[in-house]
């Protein structure tokens, strides 16, 4: 019985070894940008929330990838409101991976009437997006840099 046990012994430390002596995988210096738990890139997500969190939220569907705001009315300028939809397409961290759509509104005599949004808004709006979305990679990787 002595001599069985030592023979498993020896086997079992025969295939453990190899590990042993193996080096540690090096990690990357970028945290991967396909993040896909939620169905959508979860940076996007997460910096398309945060960029637009002071705006009141109507609808949020994150295996959709469809944030849509209630109206929002600024405090300096309570003649005009505007409505936001974030669309996340993809699981990948790229600029084509996300749509955003601006209505705006003017208060006229005969009540809110359709007005034009501002050249670049949705440029400005999805580059904040992204950038902020870059940052969270970056902190995901290095936290305390």
């Amino acid at each position: 019985m002595r001599r069985y046990a030592s023979l498993v012994f020896l086997s079992a430390l025969a295939v453990m070894a190899p590990a042993c002596g193996s080096k540690k995988a090096k990690l990357s210096q970028e945290a991967p940008p396909r993040i896909t738990t939620i169905g959508i890139n979860a940076y996007l997500w997460r910096a398309a929330l945060d960029t637009i969190g002071f705006m009141p939220l109507t609808q949020v569907d994150s295996n959709g990838g469809v944030i849509i705001t209630d109206w929002y009315v600024s405090p300096q300028s309570a003649n005009e409101r505007v409505k936001v939809t974030i669309t996340v397409l993809d699981t990948v961290l790229r600029a084509d991976a996300l749509k955003v759509n601006v209505q705006r509104q003017t208060l006229g005599a005969t009540g809110w009437a359709e007005a034009n949004v501002r050249a670049g808004t949705v440029q400005r709006l999805e580059e904040a997006i992204l950038a902020k979305a870059r940052d969270l990679r970056r902190a995901s990787v290095a936290p305390g840099r």
